[in-house]
């Protein structure tokens, strides 16, 4: 327990919405989704938005929202019309940054012409692109509903709509792959000039089709020469890898997953959506959502499921865990702004880390020792 009582902050707040219908679930997700059957309810998910957030309003504590970010599922299944009242009632209820970042996940194989024009127009200002590889048979195995073809359309479409401000999300380390095939996704990607892409590997996590019966996937040597000859790719193209699974040309890294990192504040609606707030009396909280469609729909009032604190004496591993994700670290004074804790609570960890070459001096930010030893660095703040 530290012996130092928090101070009450007051941190960037971000906005996250989730839709959780999808066309399939693919076997590796192990997201809130779920398959559409029939229409989806949009007018009565937006009202449940809407009396979901006047419940969490006493929350903003004042806040312009930085960023938005519309996650799923898949959030491009819902129309523009679904997207332009939205933001039309959300902006009667909250003040947006003027230069806020709004991110909408749109899906190859359910854009049909027009669409991302009408996103745009409803408000939305940057795409991340659920492409996850551009090799037919990898699109197989990963019950993705798009084919190549579709991949590459999506992208075209999204910058002919006016989006020049787009991620990419690819996987790597697929079943049976190899560093040319996953090289070749890379390329193709890059073909479209992102100003970010998110490449991640391959995960199997429990509760998914992959878990219950794994495919066959590529051993760490060949995993390693991925990561190393894609890492190089990217470099080549300007890109850095700002944080462990996403690349960015320069100022054009996501400011919404940065506020997630610098352990900044969340507003969660959508069912199943996750969030974390600071309150004016110190406490910090996390805060989770009623996770199914209908009872989401259906629920009368606040649709939050549960919550908790976030303890004074478990913020130091908290806040390190997420600010040394980032490649550049954070500075030292975000620690207590996004904590309410002063520096001298972690004073002694952070001198025996900087002695041993883990930690750089005067910030915090893993050396390139301390990034291969990550773990090991984190539980010094256990």
């Amino acid at each position: 327990m530290t012996a130092t009582l928090p101070v009450a902050v007051c941190p960037p707040l971000s906005l996250y919405i989730h839709v959780p219908w999808c066309v399939r679930k693919c076997p590796y997700c192990d997201f809130n989704s779920h398959a559409v059957k029939g229409e989806i309810p949009e007018h009565a998910y937006l009202n449940a938005l809407l009396e979901d957030l006047d419940q969490d309003l006493s929350l903003v504590r004042e806040r312009p929202i930085e960023t938005v970010f519309i996650g799923g599922g898949t959030p491009s299944l819902m129309s523009g019309a679904f997207y332009h009242r939205l933001f039309e009632r959300l902006r009667e209820r909250l003040t947006f940054s003027p230069e806020a970042e709004i991110t909408l996940e749109a899906n190859p194989g359910t854009l049909e012409t027009g669409r991302f024009e009408s996103f745009r127009e409803a408000g939305i200002k940057r795409l991340s692109i659920g492409v996850q590889s551009f090799d037919p048979a990898q699109l197989k195995t990963l019950g993705r509903i798009h084919d190549s073809a579709s991949a590459h359309s999506a992208i075209e479409a999204a910058r002919k709509a006016g989006f020049d401000n787009f991620n990419v999300d690819l996987m790597h380390g697929l079943p049976g792959q190899t560093p040319s095939q996953a090289l070749d996704d890379l390329q193709a990607a890059l073909s479209y000039q992102p100003r970010h892409l998110s490449w991640y590997q391959l995960t199997i996590e429990p509760n998914t089709e992959f878990f219950s019966r794994p495919p066959a996937l590529p051993d760490d040597d060949r995993l390693w020469e991925i990561y190393q000859r894609g890492g190089d790719l990217l470099r080549q193209a300007g890109m850095d890898d700002y944080e462990v699974s996403a690349w960015s040309l320069p100022d054009a890294q996501s400011r919404h997953n940065l506020n997630y990192w610098t352990f900044g504040d969340y507003l969660a609606l959508g069912a199943g959506g996750h969030g974390k707030v600071s309150l004016a009396d110190g406490r910090i909280l996390r805060y989770w959502k009623t996770r199914q469609p209908d009872a989401y729909v259906n629920r009368i009032g606040s649709r939050t499921a549960g919550s908790e604190a976030i303890e004074p004496e478990d913020r130091p591993l908290e806040f390190m865990m997420n600010a040394l994700r980032l490649k550049s670290g954070t500075d030292e004074r975000l620690y207590c702004e996004h904590t309410g804790l002063p520096l001298s609570s972690i004073a002694v960890k952070l001198e025996q880390l900087r002695n041993e070459n883990l930690i750089v001096p005067d910030r915090l930010q893993a050396t390139a020792k301390g990034q291969r030893y990550l773990n090991s660095l984190l539980e010094h703040f256990l």
